[in-house]
């Protein structure tokens, strides 16, 4: 319908015709943000000045619409207004203007009214509300740099004014910023203006026309679109600010007059995305293509991507292309390219020209990746031939100096980024920094202790700061998630960041958490590669994780070491995207001086042989003379020309190299040749699928498994990952994980999540075989099959030939195994040992490959072999040239040889304590045999020992191994204890016997002679006890024990002495006193005395303590009084001429010091203390000191006679009258030469202390016998007695300890100390006045100190063994963690205490009990999956049958808890025995599936009856002596036995046949201290009684003293028991009875009144008393005699009488005569 108007109601559209006319169609570009409707598409039809004659709306394709005109006028408005509407954003429609009749004035019409309808709209934006924006923005900047500079002329401190100035510093940058933005944009704007003739600024169109044109030019023709698209392109750029719009007319200005430019650009200015797009709009891609390099693939895709949606519409179609891939057939058709450096690298191998290129932009130089420093020296080259060509390098840090040098000092621009200001802080100290923050209560797990810093600061930083997230750098995988687990805080959520999350797990760290702070544990993958924008804190550990081939070892090490300052940089960069931060450095300022300033070059850390066999196919023949940028070291490029010419990649010909046919398809691959040779080598054995597939996994090899989360979670992963692997390796068992992944056809991202593999990963590795394919078949012309001939799950001879093909290439890494496990592999090279890295697949078998393969060294705090793979010994010789003796190595592996069936205590002594003493055998033997790799192993459970040495030196290892064993087992025979036959209040007795194996009494010495010789050296602390103790049993045998000096004393102490050797008779102690003294050992002489023996003294008793001490200087009989001197006259006054000890003294005042007072006169024998109390009473005047003058020292009376007068005083107040070494002690101490007094200490039982009270005051002042008349006791006014408790008793009883010492505060005269020991042990000394005060404070803290004991029936000594191993530690922990107590287990005693508040003990000894109890029923067994005689891969198989949980296993066995450590090869089960015995069934069935020979699991042992009950053993005992096993329990029925019948010795192994002595060392462990007291006392009675007479015990009963009788012929000898005081006739065993015969005193006892007839026999003045018969000896006097009877005798006629009286009236008349 035409020229009619109709209402858009009453329109329809037109059905599809020819139109003579005009047409305007509507496209659509794809862009429209949007839906387009009917109903819009009408409303902008109705919007039309003049209403189209007719029209179409198409429902499908890009015309949306077809507008029919007749009327040019019409048509002309039509499409002016259209233009008008989109420039006006209300459609994205673009008008396209078609006519059936075509004038010129037509089109110059369109073009006339569109240029007014664009330039009104660029007006527009130059008022727009964005600029306006920027210049209140401007304005305002003005203002706050207007009021930094008045506060800066204002008076500041340093501090504040360095402040200011940066703020300024930073307004003023920002200012300059915003001003060039403004001013580009309306350059931009001008531009248009310009090209549409529509500019209103005549100068200029003149002057500055070619400038603006510059920043964008148009074609000849008028592009509607894309001069709108670039109009809002430029809004936008001036909307998102980023820092390189304001340097685009300089920047461009630069690369049009120089051929190299170097811009730095810092993290976020848009230089990777913008810089391309200012070179395509000025024209630079007009005569050739822009290429833009990036160093990783994704990131070529990434910003290609970027950029076709930023200029959209702004290019043609095809403008901006991506060519992440190289192949030789690529053409550079569009204008804008982004690639690998990788791609044009190789472009540049087989296009040197670089024809169709016009400019390189070299990004992210600051990597300076191997193939961006190649590419650098070849476009160098060519900017010689190709004027038009240019380079700009960008980076964020690169080096500009080093690179502008290298390009002949070219333009350097900076660029200056939108971060905003970062605070840096150095804290080398972490913990001095977080002292109020939490401490970590974890172990670092073996990590470095910058982790653990990490952490803590952290935490630091969420407890004192502000909001903002938090970004920590550590160095990798294991570290982040270690922090991770280890940051526990409220309100926190803690996110890992590493490389080998999942895309989905990397997101997370961009998500917001409201209410809550995010902190982020990351590797340096966020350094550069991710921007985080809400971190405002960065901690920066300052390290790294560093792949680097060392040129020296030929070996890739992957180690922890520095960053860069660039590094350092950029890190604390991330904390400034979004507003002002902080960033904290754990180290110092200097460190990060000291460090390297830019990141060092790949090409001086990897390995070149890509890199040579490029420079090599340039036609180069002499490598060093190529132009680096920086140059490798000259090590470096030989070895990787040695490694070409071995992969036959390169010959050499008269002197220079040349590439192989192997090297230039190498070169074409352009792989790592390693890998290339990989592939072709696969090829000649046919195997070009796998050949592919082996080369992609072994580039991805460290990120194939995913293991990660918390612990249980990675032993998951582990158990996941043990059906694929493989019996020879880490790269088969890649090659198997690919190969089942790509034969999952379903969902593969589901399979990978259900077996932890990383998905991310096996992508990665499909990329790279689909690339390599794309390469095969574009540059080979070679076609890769679909299919797989290897089969992973099958031994075929593919596997050898892939073993081939891999140590072809990895030639250089090959390793041996040690034949030691601890020593791990030999690398064949460097001769280093390290380990096999715990993930490698090889451990899942539980053996050792001779001869491996590896592709990179891990450096962490140890060193590992990283993706090893076993190979043939056998292939060896193909390696040419060789690399290494084979016959060498072999002859340095080590050999093993097994010592087995050694007893548990003999393997202790052999090693010692903390296994030093094997250590030193070790050691010795290391030197003997000048190997440092010699070692023994020991295994306890199995009574093993394993010698590893070489071939050579084994027969020596042995031999002294050997001597070492049966020296110890000797000893374990001979040992004997010194057991003290009693103890005396003097300390311990002369009387000793050594109590030995078979518990028997070994030698009995009562004489005091020596069993014991003290040895001394000159270098004694440095001496190897067992050599001592070896060379002194070769000269003088006969050891029975020895005792090591323990330098715990004075300062002063001799530090020579070694210790003690205890022989068994006195004779073998002579012998060793004359054999080794004076002996030349280890270039000293030993110097060999007679020593005493004895037990330690351990009082058995609560002691109070008290210090007494008597004068052994006589006085002067002068004193010397200390008195303030107004008080010295008054004194004088009162006590001149006082008398004192029956003297009277004198006291006169001294002439220098008027406070002093001499006292003269004074008695002898008064006592300082005497005077002082005499002094005292006689003045009221304050005495300040009273000190006797004393002469020299007299001899001093032996401290055994001292002790003894002591003792005599002391025990008449005791309540035993007989034995007081259960009452008290007394110690008197060696006076030195200048000492006044000599001193001594009473140690009363605390339950004594009213009889203790009595008898110091019986002794106070008292002379003893012996002593002179001057030397008076003096007791100590103050008692004290000591306690003292471990560390961890100490923690759990302190608040009742503290309540206990806050009452004795209360106590008048009472005092304490609490000190802490070296041990870590708490002493309390407490002091009183009185014994009773201090015994009954002592009362309640010796029980709170002494714990309770538990006493429980299921308490069997087997059941407290289990508190030695890990599980029953852990049992214990757990129940002092609830309770708040402390739990030990006295080994001595085999008793269990707990110690703590009353209520919170009995708690805690109901749970023990309980979890003991329980935890004994379920006890794990432990299934070894690993062994001598156990199949390799019997745990994989396991885990291929009943899956990575075993839950088919858990489903066939119902209740069964089992746990499977797949690092130990250990299937640990917990349930009943029912269910350990099914458990035990299903593994022997899998083993017997293995067809393996050997032993099987669970079997009982052959001795499975006990000798003594002949029953089934229950809680084994092996004996040491013969290793027959017993039950614990009747072995102690034995001992028990023996104690009551006092018969049975020596006890003897029952085993039929046997009569093996038991040892002291099984004695020991079976009985507690006073079983084992009880045992040594009924031994003795046995041996008195089997001595036939020769040694009796003391006649008192209940006396524990021995003597030796007297023999036949022999004079009467006296013993005076020195614990009853009773003598003893030795011969008679009666009392003892001096000058009488034995025979004579018997008849004496038989007849008392024989011996008075004997007596008087012959003496004139003996006669009986009249009265009461009482027989009366006359020595001299008168002859009145008065009986006892009371009467007075006449001695002449034996008359009595009454009185004396009498008496003498009857001498004087009756005999006068008599005188």
């Amino acid at each position: 319908m035409r020229g009619a108007r109709q209402s858009p109601s009453q329109w329809k559209p037109r059905q599809r015709g020819e139109w003579k006319g005009f047409t305007i169609r509507l496209i659509s570009d794809g862009r429209s943000g949007r839906p387009l409707t009917h109903g819009t598409i009408w409303n902008l039809v109705a919007s039309l000045p003049s209403k189209p004659d007719d029209f179409r709306i198409n429902s499908n394709g890009s015309v949306v619409c077809e507008l029919f005109f007749y009327h040019w006028c019409g048509t002309l408005d039509a499409i002016a207004h259209l233009w008008s509407l989109r420039l006006a954003d209300a459609h994205r429609l673009l008008p396209v203007l078609e006519s059936s009749i075509s004038l010129p004035s037509d089109k110059f019409e369109v073009e006339e009214r569109l240029k007014s309808v664009f330039a009104a709209h660029a007006r527009k934006l130059l008022e727009s509300d964005a600029v306006l924006k920027c210049e209140k923005k401007i304005l305002d900047l003005r203002t706050d740099i207007a009021k930094l500079v008045s506060k800066l002329k204002k008076r500041n401190t340093f501090r504040i004014y360095n402040e200011l100035s940066m703020e300024q510093k930073d307004l003023e940058e920002e200012l300059e910023q915003m001003k060039y933005r403004v001013e580009e944009f309306r350059a931009a704007v001008e531009c248009v203006l310009v090209y549409l003739g529509e500019s209103e600024n005549a100068l200029v169109e003149r002057e500055e026309m070619d400038c603006l044109v510059g920043l964008c030019k148009f074609g000849k023709e008028f592009d509607w679109r894309r001069i709108h698209c670039v109009l809002e392109r430029e809004c936008r750029r001036l909307q998102d600010g980023l820092p390189i719009y304001a340097w685009r007319a300089a920047i461009l200005r630069t690369i049009k007059l120089n051929q190299v430019t170097v811009l730095i650009g810092e993290t976020g200015s848009g230089k990777s995305t913008q810089l391309v797009q200012f070179l395509a709009d000025a024209g630079l891609a007009a005569d050739g293509s822009v290429v833009c390099t990036q160093p990783r693939r994704i990131a070529a895709l990434s910003l290609g991507r970027r950029v076709r949606d930023e200029s959209q519409g702004c290019y043609v179609d095809n403008f901006v292309t991506t060519y992440p891939t190289y192949v030789s057939s690529q053409v550079f058709g569009s204008k804008v390219i982004y690639m690998t450096d990788y791609c044009l690298l190789q472009h540049c191998m087989g296009n040197m020209s670089l024809s169709g290129i016009s400019c390189i932009i070299v990004d992210e130089a600051h990597e300076r990746s191997l193939n961006t420093d190649l590419l650098l020296a070849l476009v160098k080259k060519q900017l010689f031939d190709r004027s038009d060509l240019r380079l700009v390098i960008m980076s964020a840090t690169a080096d500009a100096n080093k690179l502008a040098e290298y390009f002949y000092g070219c333009s350097v621009i900076n660029v200056k980024g939108r971060n905003f200001p970062v605070e840096i802080k150095y804290i080398p100290d972490v913990s001095s920094a977080s002292s109020t923050a939490t401490p970590i209560n974890h172990k670092s797990g073996g990590f470095a202790s910058y982790v653990s810093d990490v952490v803590r600061m952290a935490r630091f930083i969420h407890k004192t700061e502000g909001d903002g997230a938090i970004l920590a750098f550590l160095t990798s995988q294991m570290e982040v998630e270690w922090a991770c687990e280890n940051f526990v805080e409220p309100m926190v959520v803690v996110l890992p960041l590493h490389g080998k999350l999942s895309f989905e797990e990397q997101n997370h760290v961009f998500e917001s958490y409201p209410g809550r702070r995010k902190i982020i544990f990351s590797t340096n993958v966020a350094e550069t590669s991710l921007t985080i924008h809400d971190v405002k804190y960065v901690i920066d550990c300052g390290m790294e994780k560093e792949s680097r081939f060392e040129p020296s070892s030929g070996m890739n090490v992957l180690k922890v070491c520095w960053i860069s300052q660039s590094s350092a940089n950029q890190r604390a960069g991330r904390a400034g995207r979004t507003g002002a931060g902080k960033c904290y450095r754990l180290y110092s300022e200097s460190d990060f001086q000291s460090i390297r300033i830019h990141q060092e070059p790949e090409i001086c850390k990897v390995h070149l042989g890509s890199a040579v066999l490029r420079i090599l196919a340039l036609g180069i023949q002499k490598v060093q003379d190529f132009d680096f940028v920086d140059a490798p070291s000259t090590m470096a490029i030989d070895k990787a020309v040695q490694n070409l010419v071995r992969l036959d990649a390169i010959t050499c010909r008269n002197g220079k190299y040349e590439l192989t046919d192997v090297g230039r398809y190498l070169l074409k691959l352009g792989i790592a040749p390693r890998l290339g040779k990989i592939i072709l080598d696969c090829f000649t054995c046919g195997l070009r699928k796998e050949g592919l597939v082996l080369a992609a996994v072994l580039t991805h090899s460290s990120n194939m498994f995913c293991r990660v989360g918390n612990e249980e979670e990675k032993y998951r992963a582990d158990r996941r990952k043990l059906p694929f692997c493989h019996h020879y390796g880490d790269l088969f068992t890649l090659l198997s994980v690919y190969k089942k992944w790509e034969d999952e056809h379903e969902s593969k991202n589901k399979w990978c999540w259900e077996n932890s593999i990383n998905a991310k990963s096996m992508r990665r590795c499909q990329d790279t075989v689909q690339e390599l394919e794309r390469s095969l078949r574009h540059e080979l012309n070679v076609i890769i099959p679909s299919y797989w001939l290897w089969n992973p799950g099958r031994t075929s001879v593919y596997d050898k030939s892939l073993k081939r093909v891999i140590l072809s290439s990895l030639a250089e890494n090959v390793a041996m195994y040690s034949g030691y496990d601890r020593l791990g592999y030999e690398v064949a090279l460097t001769g280093e040992h390290l380990q096999l890295h715990p993930s490698c697949s090889l451990l899942a078998f539980g053996q050792k490959p001779d001869w491996v393969v590896f592709h990179e060294i891990l450096s962490l705090p140890n060193q590992y072999l990283v993706c090893v793979t076993a190979v043939d010994h056998e292939c060896f010789h193909k390696i040419q040239p060789p690399l290494f003796d084979i016959s060498q190595l072999r002859n340095r592996k080590m050999q093993i040889n097994l010592f087995s069936g050694i007893s548990n205590n003999v393997l202790r002594r052999l090693c010692g304590k903390q296994i030093l003493d094997l250590q030193r055998i070790v050691s010795r033997l290391r030197n003997l045999c000048m190997d440092n790799r010699i070692s023994i192993d020991v295994d306890f459970e199995k009574g093993e020992l394993q010698l590893f040495a070489s071939a050579k030196d084994m027969e020596k290892v042995s031999s002294t191994v050997g001597a070492a064993l049966l020296f110890e087992k000797k000893r374990l025979m001979d040992e004997c204890i010194e057991k003290c036959l009693y103890h005396t209040v003097t300390g311990n007795s002369p009387s000793l016997a050594l109590f030995g194996s078979g518990a028997e009494i070994k030698h009995l010495e009562l004489e005091n002679r020596y069993l014991a010789v003290e040895i001394s050296h000159a270098n004694a602390h440095d001496l190897d006890d067992k050599e001592l103790l070896m060379s002194a049993d070769q000269l003088a045998p006969g050891i029975a024990n020895f005792h090591k000096h323990i330098g715990t004393g004075p300062d002063n102490e001799d530090l020579s002495k070694w210790g003690k050797i205890v022989f068994l008779t006195p004779e073998a102690a002579e012998n060793a006193v004359e054999k080794l003294s004076e002996l030349d050992f280890l270039g000293s002489m030993l110097k060999v005395v007679p020593a005493s023996t004895g037990e330690h003294l351990i009082l058995p008793f609560p002691a109070v303590k008290v210090k007494l001490y008597w004068p052994r200087r006589p006085s002067k009989g002068v004193a010397l009084v200390s008195c303030s001197q107004e008080n010295a006259d008054f004194i004088i006054n009162d006590c001149s001429g006082l008398e004192i000890g029956g003297k009277f003294i004198n006291c006169q005042l001294s002439t220098k010091h008027r406070n002093c007072i001499f006292v003269t006169g004074i008695s002898k024998d008064v006592s300082e203390s005497e005077l002082s109390n005499a002094l005292q009473r006689a003045t009221k005047r304050t005495i300040i000191d009273v000190h006797l003058l004393r002469g020299a020292s007299v001899c001093d009376l032996p401290n055994s006679t001292s002790a003894k007068a002591l003792t005599k005083e002391i025990a008449s107040f005791m309540p035993n009258k007989q034995f007081h070494a259960d009452s008290f002690r007394v110690e008197v101490f060696n006076p030195e030469a200048k000492d006044y007094m000599t001193k001594a200490l009473i140690t009363f039982n605390g339950s004594l202390h009213l009889e203790a009270a009595k008898a110091l005051d019986h002794i106070q002042g008292k002379v003893l016998p012996g002593f002179l008349s001057w030397q008076k006791i003096e007791c100590q006014q103050m008692f004290y007695s000591t306690l003292s408790c471990p560390g961890r008793v100490y923690c759990a009883i302190k608040t009742e300890l503290d309540s206990l010492l806050l009452n004795f505060k209360l106590h008048k005269g009472v005092s304490f100390k609490m000190d802490r020991t070296e041990s870590g042990a708490f002493r309390l000394k407490v002091h009183a006045k009185a014994t009773k005060v201090v015994a009954d404070l002592r009362k309640p803290l010796e029980q709170l100190m002494r714990g309770r004991t538990i006493h429980h029936p299921g308490l069997t000594p087997s059941l407290m063994q289990v508190l030695l191993t890990r599980d029953g530690m852990g049992l214990m922990k757990a129940v002092e963690r609830e309770t708040g107590t402390c739990i030990l287990y006295d080994r001595q005693n085999l008793t269990v205490k707990v110690f703590g508040s009353p209520e919170p003990v009995i708690e805690a000894e109901k749970k023990l009990m309980n979890s003991l109890l329980s935890f004994n029923e379920n006890k794990q067994l432990d299934i070894r999956l690993r062994g001598v005689n156990l199949p390799p891969g019997l745990m994989k198989e396991v885990v291929q049958r009943f899956g990575p949980d075993l839950q088919g296993l858990k489903e066939k066995i119902p209740g069964i808890d089992l746990v499977l450590n797949t690092r130990h090869h250990t299937l640990s089960v917990r349930g009943s025995k029912e269910l350990k015995k099914k458990v035990e069934d299903v593994i022997s069935e899998v083993i017997q599936y293995l067809d393996t020979e050997g032993l099987m699991i669970g079997q009982l042992s052959e001795e499975s009856a006990c000798p003594i009950c002949l029953c089934e053993l229950e809680e084994p005992y092996k004996l040491e002596s013969c290793g027959h096993v017993f039950c614990e329990a009747c072995l102690i029925d034995q001992f028990e036995s023996v104690i009551k019948s006092h018969d049975g010795f020596p006890i003897c192994c029952t085993k039929e046949g046997c009569k093996a002595p038991i040892l002291l060392a099984d004695l020991r462990h079976l009985l507690s201290a006073d079983k084992l007291e009880q045992l040594f006392r009924a031994s003795l009675g046995a041996y008195v009684t089997a001595s036939l007479g020769t040694y009796r015990f003391c006649p008192t009963p209940d006396c524990p003293s021995v003597y030796r009788v007297a023999p036949k012929g022999a004079a009467t000898g006296s013993f005076e028991c020195p614990v009853c005081s009773m003598e003893t006739c030795t011969k008679c065993h009666l009392e003892y009875h001096p000058f009488i015969s034995c025979e004579t005193y018997m008849e004496f006892k038989e007849n008392p009144d024989l011996s008075l007839e004997v007596w008087r026999k012959g003496k004139v003045e003996v006669k009986d008393c009249p009265s009461c018969h009482h027989t009366i000896e006359k020595i001299d006097g008168c002859n009145h005699i008065e009986c006892r009877c009371g009467k007075h005798l006449c001695w002449v006629c034996l008359k009595w009488f009454r009185s004396s009286g009498g008496c003498y009236d009857h001498i004087n008349s009756e005999h006068p005569t008599i005188v």
